[in-house]
């Protein structure tokens, strides 16, 4: 004759709940907490004046001719960001008071979104614009439903890719989730959601974008200081509109070369960086030579969050004096950004970044759905002159 246990009259027994559990990512982002920010940008396009020269008209012992200084304009177009969460209109019900659920359901989407859209925007100003995340190396294993890619060492940034994010491959339009990330092999497992592209007979070299962001990113950093020739914002990329670029060519990471960089930005335009970006590899490799580990609190721009929210690094000190270092998860791991955040910008539309509400609410009911949507927008271009900024890439992993 059984007892009276969990097993037996299971049924009975209620399930306590503990607290929600905290994330387990890094979803924070000392770049965009520092960058300013407008909002103001109205109009079709923002053209801004970039003085490319001296004027001439100087000389001794003769009276000179004068000449005027060029001038080019950057063009600025704004590029729509967004975030979207959707929920059952039932779950809200469901969820309604603590005894239903860990959390109330409108609540907790409505924060992971906002989550999501500032990792997003995290990727997106570290990278080049195109909203590329990596090159498929060879053909795909598995299926043709359930493909497993592997990424390029050269194109291979982990944070680029994430469980449940939705993306498409090179041109084609089928969608596909990501449903793991393999690490130590770059292997990326993947479901086919729609669409008839198979990856195991036609995936070597395709790039792999964030769902419908094909060259539709706002500008970042990897297009802006990396450029070399073309136009950046429609200004030629040449003499002083481009950033200080050292190529380590796999060397390791040292003061000197650090110092290289901190001096050629400032020969070229004047300024001096005061805030240093790298990877988590060359963040420890730092730690280790630097003798003086201080601690250094940046604040954020916005004096709304001044002692709410602040980040913690090291000192690197330069011949202009202590310059805070900071770690980013999407920077490459050969990389170092080093940055004067007083020129760069990101413009933003009047009423962005938020929740879409222009018809008094956030929650809209969806179409042939019992299903509640909403939406986080932002209508905004990043503005990052690269005279101003150096990178230092290629460096020993």
């Amino acid at each position: 004759m059984a007892n009276f246990n969990l097993t037996s009259a299971t049924n009975l027994f209620k399930i306590k709940y503990g607290k929600l559990s905290e994330n387990t990512y890094n979803s924070a982002n000392v770049l965009l907490g520092r960058v300013k920010k407008e909002y103001a940008f109205t109009g079709k396009r923002m053209d801004v004046a970039v003085p490319t020269s001296f004027s001439g008209g100087v000389g001794s012992g003769v009276l000179p001719t004068a000449n005027s200084a060029a001038y080019q304009d950057a063009q600025i177009s704004a590029k729509k960001v967004y975030s979207v969460i959707e929920v059952e209109r039932e779950a809200i019900a469901a969820s309604e008071n603590d005894e239903g659920a860990f959390v109330r359901m409108t609540k907790e989407v409505v924060k992971k979104g906002v989550e999501s859209f500032n990792r997003n925007m995290s990727r997106i100003l570290f990278n080049d614009g195109t909203g590329a995340l990596g090159t498929i190396q060879a053909n795909a294993s598995g299926t043709a439903a359930a493909p497993v890619i592997i990424i390029t060492a050269a194109s291979w940034k982990e944070a680029n890719f994430e469980e449940k994010d939705y993306v498409n491959c090179s041109t084609d339009s089928s969608v596909f989730e990501v449903i793991s990330v393999a690490p130590a092999t770059r292997t990326v497992t993947l479901s086919r959601l729609s669409g008839s592209l198979d990856l195991t007979s036609s995936g070597s070299g395709l790039i792999v974008y964030m769902q419908n962001s094909k060259d539709k990113d706002p500008q970042g950093l990897k297009g802006a200081l990396d450029a070399t020739s073309g136009s950046l914002y429609g200004v030629t990329v040449g003499r002083r509109w481009q950033a200080f670029q050292k190529a380590a060519g796999g060397s390791g990471l040292t003061t000197d070369a650090m110092n290289e960089v901190m001096l050629g930005v400032e020969r070229q335009c004047g300024k001096v960086p005061n805030l240093i970006i790298t990877s988590y590899v060359q963040y420890r490799k730092l730690l280790n030579q630097l003798e003086d580990q201080k601690q250094y609190i940046v604040e954020p721009r916005s004096p709304e969050l001044k002692g709410k929210v602040s980040f913690r690094g090291i000192e690197f000190m330069s011949n202009a004096g202590p310059v805070g270092v900071f770690v980013d998860r999407f920077v490459e791991d050969d990389r170092m950004y080093f940055l004067n955040d007083n020129y760069f910008t990101i413009h933003h539309r009047p009423g962005s970044p938020g929740w879409a509400d222009d018809d008094g609410t956030v929650f809209l009911r969806k179409a042939s759905a019992d299903d509640y949507e909403a939406r986080y927008v932002s209508y905004c271009e990043a503005y990052i002159p690269p005279s101003f900024h150096g990178v230092m890439s290629g460096l020993a992993t």
